[in-house]
């Protein structure tokens, strides 16, 4: 009677499988280092042009330079904030740095001209204008959002078409000129909104904190709330959240709102910092809050990334910018620079893309096709 062997070890040894499966462990524990690495792709870009900079400068990585920096990347931050929960359900907002010059010229009219009603000038306090601003951005966010969802135009050129109404609007309040002054008259008691932009917390730029608070209440919305499940579920399947019970339309539009409030912010950090309204403020900074949330980690085909990668995106930007002005280098090359800093996001983007969809394809196959046993 025959009787089967086993080996010692009480495990049978198949050499014809061993291998494949020691191939497949090895390429996965490739994929999931080249994730990381695209994960943490602006942390090290960012240590990368501190070293660089430094070099060539003395002063760059001096406290006082740091606070500066960190100072101008605040705007550009707070931008890219609202900027990635548009991004996150596949959109796009073209029009925030014209919403943020809005904003700051309707402070601007507040703070100045006041308000005309049945013939008596009121002038509101500086706390009231500041809400009216940002209550501003996110109602033209809102009509983007609107637009976009209910007439089913690509949201691509609804944004950009915002862009121009925005920047028009701004130019026809202030015919052409600026709104000077913005520290308010103590007699209309309607000071103190220059206090965002020159005021001091611990020694530094009130701004930061005002950053750090955005960015803040961003990155918990997105991880840490309903909504922002939802925002990953819209932009990572819109079918299945339909499907789910979400509400897209309104995940659409309130993301579009959002992203007009934090440009109406980012309006009223610019005008108060300068103390002026300018129709033409904030002109392309939409363009480095695109560039800083894809270099941060969030997908242009939405479902993946978060506020906290985008606001590290918005560091080695404005890093990379403050860097070659103290090299002395020409502000066309600063153009340049941030032009190549986009295209290298996106390409990164793209290729983590497709090697997480060939990673699925090379899953979903050998789930239908198991290791057959034996020879």
């Amino acid at each position: 009677m025959w009787h089967r062997s086993e080996p010692a070890s009480g495990h049978a040894s198949t050499p014809g499988i061993e291998a494949p499966r020691a191939a497949v462990s090895a390429h996965s524990g490739a994929r999931v280092g080249l994730a990381l690495l695209a994960r943490l792709r602006s942390l090290l870009a960012l240590v990368v042009l501190m070293a660089v900079f430094s070099r060539f400068s003395a002063v760059y990585l001096t406290w006082g330079n740091l606070v500066i920096m960190t100072q101008h990347v605040a705007v550009r931050a707070v931008l890219a904030t609202g900027m990635t929960f548009v991004i996150l359900t596949a959109g796009i907002d073209l029009s925030v740095g014209a919403i943020a010059g809005l904003s700051g010229v309707i402070a601007g009219y507040l703070l100045t001209q006041g308000l005309s009603v049945s013939g008596h000038l009121f002038f509101l306090p500086a706390a009231a204008v500041i809400v009216i601003a940002i209550a501003t951005g996110a109602f033209v966010g809102s009509v983007n959002g609107i637009v976009i969802t209910l007439l089913r135009i690509p949201d691509f050129i609804v944004t950009l078409g915002m862009l121009y109404v925005a920047r028009g609007a701004a130019l026809l309040i202030t015919g052409g000129s600026s709104f000077i002054g913005l520290g308010g008259t103590p007699g209309h008691g309607n000071t103190g909104f220059d206090y965002v932009g020159t005021a001091r917390w611990f020694h530094l730029p009130v701004q930061i904190f005002v950053m750090i608070l955005v960015g803040a209440l961003g990155a918990f919305t997105a991880s840490r709330t309903i909504f922002g499940r939802h925002v990953y579920a819209v932009g990572g399947n819109v079918r299945a959240a339909i499907t789910a019970g979400i509400r897209v339309r309104r995940i659409k539009i309130a993301v579009y709102a959002l992203s007009g409030a934090c440009a109406g912010i980012a309006g009223i950090m610019l005008a108060s910092e300068l103390s002026a309204a300018d129709p033409t403020a904030a002109t392309n900074y939409e363009l480095g809050a695109i560039a800083a949330v894809v270099l941060g980690g969030t997908s242009l085909f939405g479902g993946q990334g978060s506020v906290t990668g985008s606001i590290a995106g918005a560091f080695v930007i404005g890093f990379l910018n403050d860097g070659l002005v103290l090299a002395n280098v020409s502000e066309f090359w600063q153009m340049i620079a941030t032009g190549l800093v986009i295209v290298v996001a996106v390409g990164i983007d793209e290729f983590q893309r497709l090697g997480s969809a060939r990673l699925t394809a090379r899953r979903r196959l050998r789930a239908t096709r198991p290791w057959r046993e034996g020879g």
